[in-house]
């Protein structure tokens, strides 16, 4: 089994690269972190776990139990299952394991998951992963740490938006390819980044009385006003990707000024009229727009109307 053995798992560069020479302390951190990457394990029974490890990366393998010998290190502060067989009862165990409370990383992406792990031990949890599983509700999440900051829950079932409204640090919710069709329950994340949506159901959005929730009415998108969602004004990173929309565009007229990104790809904007006044608000900042697989994208005039237009952003 000779993938199974001590490794970088990101936590320093290699001790030759670019010609440099590790220190006594990079080899320190090196020999705590353990790389068990795509090594076809079943089980790790036949592998020595030292107890001082920081990181342990068991992606992609074909775990579908935790190891019991995880819960006695105590030092541990990232933990990959990434890729492997594991369903709720598989993970159950970690809610109760005390001793590696002291988790900042947590990533179960690509597993057999139905519902969100607890994972309320976990105090100064910062990046928590469960993408590409069978999720069908954010049920859970409300026991998940104030101090999360980045969020990855796309390619499940997920229907909803609930139960972040705790999360005031969090920087990253990646929402993607669910089932949504309402944007809702953001309105407390105030400290929102980057917030993607695309690959889901929505067709439209609609602003109610509340200015705290959208959703899609008759398949397209009507006019928007600033509504109490952007209170952050912290975005930089908007994507809208894949929505199948005629009319994305209206949408920026409640974007934050900060942004910096718009992904637009893989909708059905046939028409860049009045986009000048729509990006108006982030003209300043807004440096890419993504438009590929628009109608739009293939109008001869295409390019010379955002010269014309918007003379700050880069259309692509």
């Amino acid at each position: 089994m000779g993938c199974c053995r001590l490794s970088r798992l990101g936590c320093s560069q290699d001790a030759d690269e670019g010609g440099g020479r590790a220190t006594a302390g990079d080899v320190g951190v090196k020999e705590r972190c353990l790389n068990l990457t795509g090594c076809h394990l079943h089980d790790s029974d036949d592998v020595d776990i030292p107890e001082d490890l920081v990181e342990l990366d068991l992606t992609n393998n074909r775990l579908s139990k935790l190891d019991p010998r995880i819960r006695r290190l105590a030092q541990l502060r990232k933990l990959s299952l990434e890729r492997n067989l594991f369903d709720d009862e598989g993970v159950y165990p970690i809610s109760r394991w005390h001793t590696i409370d002291g988790l900042i990383e947590l990533i179960l992406r690509d597993n057999k998951l139905r519902t969100i792990p607890d994972v309320s031990i976990f105090k100064s949890l910062t990046a928590f992963d469960v993408s590409f599983n069978v999720i069908s509700s954010l049920s859970g999440l409300s026991k998940v740490s104030n101090a999360l900051k980045k969020l990855y829950v796309s390619q499940n079932e997920i229907n909803k938006v609930e139960e972040l409204e705790h999360l005031h640090s969090l920087q990253i919710p990646e929402l993607g390819a669910n089932r949504l069709r309402v944007m809702e329950n953001l309105q407390t994340l105030t400290s929102l980044q980057e917030l993607y949506l695309g690959q889901n159901r929505m067709r439209g959005a609609r602003r109610i009385a509340t200015g705290s929730r959208w959703y899609p009415k008759d398949g397209r998108i009507v006019h928007l006003k600033k509504s109490v969602y952007w209170t952050s004004h912290q975005i930089t990173l908007l994507q809208l990707a894949i929505w199948k929309n005629r009319r994305v565009f209206c949408l920026l007229h409640v974007l934050p000024c900060r942004l910096e990104e718009l992904w637009l790809n893989d909708n059905q904007i046939a028409s860049l009229k009045g986009t000048d006044q729509s990006v108006h608000g982030s003209r300043e900042r807004l440096t890419t727009i993504y438009l590929e697989r628009n109608p739009c994208a293939s109008l001869p005039d295409y390019s010379i109307i955002f010269e014309e237009d918007i003379s700050k952003p880069s259309a692509d």
